[in-house]
Formats: structure tokens, sequence, C-alpha cells
């Protein structure tokens, strides 16, 4: 049951922010407030340019 942390980039302020990839809630942007995931159920889908997995488990 574990997941990734990944580094997200916003599609509107270029600002980039780690996420974890299995995300329970909605997860904004914290310079603009653009949705950068939404849950599915497992894996959040990813709204941003993904840029790296900072930390894999």
């Amino acid at each position: 049951m574990a997941g990734n942390f990944i580094r997200v980039a916003c599609s509107d302020c270029e600002n980039e922010q780690t996420i974890f990839e299995k995300a329970s809630s909605s997860v904004a942007c914290a310079v603009c407030g653009t949705t950068l995931a939404t849950p599915t159920g497992g894996k959040a889908a990813i709204e941003g340019e993904t840029v790296e997995t900072v930390e894999a488990r």
C-alpha cells in the first residue's frame, strides 16, 4: 500500500509542488489555486506535469 511522492509543475503558474501520488483529497497549487491532483480511489489523477519522483517507497 506504499506510494511515491512526486514533484508536479502547475500548468498555469509553473510552480513546482511535491504531492503524494495516491492523494485521498484534492490537491491545489499553493500559489494560484489550480487543481493539481484529484482522488480516484487509487492513484490520483495528476492534472499538472510530473517533473520527477522525489521518493520511491
